[in-house]
C-alpha cells in the first residue's frame, strides 16, 4: 500500500533538478501512506516526473522499490495497492520466458504490461490498485484504477501541467496548482455526504472512475477514461443468467469463493489482522481467516459507553468462539472528539459520513499491532443488508398503486404534525407502519416518509432515500446540478426488481464514493493497509448470479451469506438488529460539540464566506438544539465543509 503522484508538463522543458524537487515535495505530503521508503523518477526531455511513497507489505527488500522500470526498459510505474493473483500471473509469465529479480507484485505488473499490453494486462489483475504507467517508447502516460474503486486516484490540469496523485494533498504542493472550489461539487456533497466521481471539491480536478484507464500524451486535450470492466454488465449478466444449482450448492460455491478471496488477501510479509464488529460481514471474514491460519488471527474492535452505539460485546463473543487474539478499546467521548480536528486533513476534501471517526479509531488501534487488516465492507451492497432494501420496497409495494394526489395529501397530513409531537406517541400509526412497512417509526422517519410519498417512480424514491440537503439551489450559492451516476439512467443496469436496482446503484455510487473513501483515508492516515475480500471481482460477479430469493428471506437480508457463516459461528452469537458503526453525533451537537458547531455555523460567518444561504442551516441548527428534530446528518454535512474550509 502506498501513495503515488507525478506530473507531466507541456509548455517548456523544466530542469531535472527542479522537477525532482517538486515531485519529492509532493511525495512528502503522502508520507503517511508510505512511511517505509520513497523515490522519484524524472525524464526532463519528456517533461514527466513520477513519485512514490512505500508502505512495505510484500517483498520488503530494495527489489520492491518504486518507481520501478520494466526489464526491457520500456515502462516506468508507480503503483498503490495489491495484486492478489500476482503469484499466478508470475508463473504464467515465467512459462513465457520472463525472469524476475525480486518477489513483488509490481514487477509482475510490469512484465504483464510488456506481454499483454496495458488494457489486457489490467483485465487480468485481481486486486485493489491505482497506478501511473509511463510508456517511454510511445510517450504515453496511463492511469488505472481497480474495478470497484478501493484505491483513490485524482488527476487534472494545472495550467500547462497535468498532475495526478493518490490524495489532493500532493496537488497543493505543486507550484502551478491554484485551487478554486467547485460549487457544483459542493452541492453534490451536501446531497450525498461525499463528492461522487468523477468530481472533486476543486474545479478542474477529477477522480478517475473505478474500472477505467486514462491514457494521456502531449497531443491529448481532454482524454476520457475507458472502462476495462463493467459493474453494469456484471449485474445484468448475473440476473439474466442466474445460478441454477440448489441452495446447498450455492452455499458451497459462495464459501469456496470467499475462502479463496480471503486466502489470497492474507499474503503479507508483515503482521496481519482484521476488523471485527461481531456482525455478519466481519464475522464471516474473520471466521474464514481463522479457518486458514495455524495461529490465532489478531482481531480489533472498539466500543462506546453509549449502549445504543456499542457492538464491542458482540465482537468479543465471536472472537472468543473463534479463538482469535482479540483487542478491544472502549472509547470515551473525549477520545472520539479529539479525532474531529484531524478530519479535514485526513480526508482532503469535504466528507461527512460520521462513521469516519469510528473507522479512524479502530484503524489506529489496529496499527499498534499489525500493518495489514481485512474488513467486511461491501457485504451489505452485495448480499442485500441495508435496511432501505426492505422498507424501501415495502413502501413502494404499499403506496405505488395509490393515486399520486392521495399520496400527496397524506404527505401533507404527516408533515402537519411536528416530529416532536409524533415522537410523543401516535400508537395506531406507529403499529400500522411498523407492521406494514417494516419501518422503525419516529417523527423524523414519518417526515422522511412524507417526503417520498409523492414521488412518481421508485428510482426517484431511491435518490430521495440517499439524499440529505435538496434541492441544492436553496443552500449552495451559485451552484447548478451536475450529472452523476444517479441522475444518468443510461449508466444503470437494466433490472426489473426495485431492490436489485437499489443494490446496483449503491454498488456504483455509495460504496466507492463513501464506504471505500472512509476506509482508505482512515486506515492510510495511520499507515495501515486495509483489504476487502468481498470486493474480489469473482465474488462480486457471483453475488449478482445469486437469485434475490437466496439473499432475502422474509424481512432479513444476507440469507446465503448467513448460511456460510453459520458453518463457523453459532447463529445465536450473530442474530440481532443491525447497528452500523456510528457515533452519537446527535447528542454531541447538543453537548460537547455545541460551541464548536455554533462558531462554524454562525450566521455572519456563513454570509461572509459566501458559500451557503444561512437561513435554512440556522433553522435546522435551532430545531436540533430545541430537540424538535434530529438533524445530525444534515448539520454534520455543513460542519465538515466548514471545518475543511477553515483549514484549507
Amino acid at each position: 500500500m502506498c501513495g503515488i503522484t507525478g506530473f507531466f508538463t507541456t509548455k517548456r522543458q523544466m530542469p531535472t533538478e527542479e522537477m525532482g524537487n517538486i515531485v519529492e515535495n509532493m511525495c512528502k505530503s503522502l508520507i503517511h501512506r508510505g512511511p517505509d521508503d520513497g523515490g522519484s523518477w524524472v525524464d526532463e526531455e519528456a517533461g514527466i516526473a513520477l513519485g512514490h511513497r512505500r508502505l512495505s507489505i510484500v517483498d520488503l527488500s530494495p527489489e520492491g522499490h518504486q518507481p520501478m522500470i520494466s526489464a526491457d526498459g520500456r515502462y516506468v510505474i508507480v503503483f498503490n495497492g495489491e495484486i492478489y493473483n500476482f503469484l499466478e500471473l508470475r508463473k504464467q509469465l515465467q512459462s513465457l520466458g520472463y525472469s524476475f529479480r525480486g518477489h513483488s507484485d509490481t514487477e509482475v505488473m510490469l512484465s504483464s504490461f510488456c506481454q499483454w499490453g496495458v488494457l489486457e494486462a489490467t483485465k487480468r489483475f485481481n486486486g485493489m490498485f491505482a497506478f501511473a504507467l509511463w510508456d517511454r517508447q510511445e510517450r504515453v502516460l496511463h492511469l488505472g484504477r481497480d474495478r470497484i474503486g478501493e484505491k483513490p486516484l485524482y488527476y487534472g490540469w494545472c495550467g500547462n501541467t497535468f498532475i495526478f496523485a493518490s490524495e489532493l494533498k500532493a496537488f497543493k504542493v505543486h507550484p502551478h496548482f491554484q485551487p478554486e472550489i467547485n460549487r457544483d461539487a459542493l452541492a453534490l456533497f451536501l446531497r450525498f455526504s461525499y463528492i461522487p466521481a468523477p468530481y472533486s471539491i476543486y474545479q478542474g480536478i477529477y477522480k478517475l472512475p473505478p474500472a477505467t484507464l486514462l491514457s494521456w500524451n502531449r497531443h491529448s486535450i481532454h482524454p476520457q477514461p475507458i472502462a476495462y470492466w463493467s459493474a453494469k454488465i456484471a449485474a445484468e449478466s448475473g440476473v439474466a443468467y442466474p445460478f441454477t444449482g440448489s441452495e446447498n450448492e450455492a452455499i458451497v460455491h459462495l464459501e469456496a469463493l470467499l475462502k479463496d478471496a480471503v486466502r489470497i488477501r492474507m499474503l503479507a510479509d508483515v503482521p496481519l489482522g482484521a476488523f471485527l464488529s461481531g456482525g455478519i460481514d466481519s464475522s464471516t471474514i474473520v471466521a474464514l481467516m481463522q479457518a486458514q491460519s495455524l495461529q490465532p488471527i489478531k482481531t480489533f474492535s472498539i466500543g462506546f459507553h453509549e449502549q445504543d452505539y456499542n457492538e464491542a460485546e458482540y465482537a468479543k463473543a465471536v472472537a472468543q468462539y473463534l479463538g482469535t487474539d482479540h483487542t478491544e478499546l472502549y472509547v470515551t467521548s473525549n477520545e472520539a472528539l479529539a479525532v474531529i480536528p484531524k478530519l479535514p486533513s485526513l480526508y482532503d476534501e469535504p466528507f461527512s459520513d460520521s462513521c469516519q471517526i469510528s473507522t479512524f479509531l479502530v484503524s489506529q488501534l489496529a496499527r499498534h499491532h499489525v500493518t495489514v487488516t481485512l474488513s467486511g465492507d461491501a457485504g451489505d451492497e452485495l448480499f442485500a443488508g441495508y435496511n432501505r432494501y426492505f422498507w424501501g420496497r415495502s413502501i413502494w409495494h404499499n403506496i405505488g398503486w395509490i393515486p399520486k394526489a392521495v399520496r400527496y395529501f397524506t404527505a401533507k397530513v404527516l408533515t402537519s404534525v411536528s416530529p416532536k409531537a409524533w415522537n410523543q406517541g401516535v400508537a395506531t400509526v406507529d403499529a400500522m407502519l411498523s407492521t406494514k412497512l417494516k419501518l422503525a417509526v419516529s417523527g423524523d422517519n414519518l417526515h422522511k416518509l412524507a417526503s417520498i410519498l409523492a414521488v412518481p417512480k421508485p428510482d426517484i424514491m431511491y435518490a430521495d432515500l440517499v439524499s440529505h440537503w435538496q434541492p441544492h439551489e436553496a443552500f449552495v450559492i451559485g451552484s447548478s446540478e451536475l450529472t452523476t451516476v444517479l441522475s444518468h439512467p443510461n449508466l444503470w443496469a437494466s433490472l426489473s426488481d426495485f431492490t436489485e436496482c437499489m443494490m446496483f446503484l449503491d454498488l456504483i455510487s455509495y460504496l466507492p464514493g463513501d464506504i471505500l473513501v472512509k476506509v482508505d483515508r482512515a486506515s492510510m492516515g495511520v499507515s495501515l493497509e486495509s483489504r476487502i475480500p468481498f470486493l474480489d471481482h469473482r465474488v462480486v460477479e457471483f453475488a449478482w448470479q445469486i437469485p434475490l430469493s437466496m439473499k432475502i428471506r422474509g424481512n432479513q437480508g444476507k440469507w446465503l451469506l448467513r448460511q456460510v457463516l453459520y458453518k463457523y459461528v453459532p447463529k445465536k452469537l450473530i442474530e440481532r438488529p443491525k447497528m452500523g458503526f456510528g457515533i452519537p453525533i446527535d447528542s454531541w451537537l447538543r453537548g460537547p460539540l455545541q460551541d464548536w458547531a455554533e462558531d462554524l455555523l454562525d450566521e455572519s460567518r456563513l454570509r461572509r464566506e459566501g458559500y451557503f444561504h444561512p437561513q435554512p442551516i440556522r433553522q435546522k441548527w435551532d430545531e436540533h438544539q430545541r430537540g424538535e428534530r434530529n438533524w445530525q446528518y444534515y448539520l454534520w454535512d455543513v460542519l465538515m465543509f466548514q471545518a475543511w474550509l477553515a483549514e484549507n
